[in-house]
């Protein structure tokens, strides 16, 4: 299996670089062929603009996934996002490894997504969830936080983290066409003694089991019971 892990955070030696790290090594002692794009180190761009594309197919009216399409099929769109877009497209899992910031994803994470899913080879028109152009590849979030579990679950104070990250497994790698495997947090990090990291990163090794071994991929709408415009049937 050929592993993509897309690292977004801005220490080297966080407790998030590490379990980057350990999924590097764990994936790789199971015979799975790892990558990393660590978006910090590389220097990653996150700013979608019109500067991502060598030629417009209308230079008066910036269109940004329109130009995605165009640019990508001419060979003109920068060549940092091609590169990642290569590497999604190669990968059969993908893991987008990130703290939580403010509920949501960092910049630098939300930008690689704007600029690297782009429409026409990942999504377009009908070509979502089954249908979606990156049907057949797995994906998963692991995320570190600072929050208590108790603190984003059902009646906790932020409500279930689930709901939270939905416009990431659903909105984003569902929506795609991608196999969304159940998503790893580590709660507190900030707050927690060595030890307790350590059997943190315990679990982790244990969730990156062989084949994700009885991992449900997260349900997804189901389009047999939506008409061709997307409105529900009967």
């Amino acid at each position: 299996m050929n592993v993509l892990i897309v690292h977004a955070h801005p220490e080297p030696q966080s407790f998030c670089a590490s379990m980057c790290s350990v999924a590097t090594e764990v994936l790789q002692a199971q015979g799975h062929t790892v990558v990393v794009s660590d978006l910090y180190r590389q220097g990653f761009n996150p700013v979608a603009s019109a500067d991502d594309f060598g030629t417009r197919k209308n230079p008066d009216y910036l269109t940004y996934a329109l130009e995605q399409r165009s640019a990508y099929e001419a060979g003109s769109i920068d060549p940092q996002i091609r590169d990642e877009i290569e590497k999604v497209k190669a990968c059969d899992l993908l893991i987008l490894s990130f703290p939580l910031f403010w509920f949501s994803v960092p910049a630098m994470m939300k930008g690689w997504i704007d600029r690297v899913f782009i429409s026409g080879i990942f999504y377009g028109g009908k070509r979502i969830y089954a249908q979606g152009g990156m049907r057949g590849k797995k994906a998963m979030l692991a995320l570190t936080l600072g929050g208590r579990e108790d603190m984003l679950s059902a009646g906790g104070v932020h409500g279930e983290l689930a709901a939270m990250l939905k416009p990431l497994t659903q909105g984003t790698l569902g929506y795609v066409g991608m196999d969304v495997l159940p998503t790893f947090a580590a709660w507190h990090v900030p707050y927690l003694k060595p030890e307790a990291r350590a059997a943190l990163m315990e679990q982790w090794r244990a969730h990156l089991a062989p084949g994700f071994e009885g991992a449900e991929p997260l349900k997804l709408p189901d389009l047999t019971l939506y008409d061709d415009a997307f409105r529900r049937k009967g």
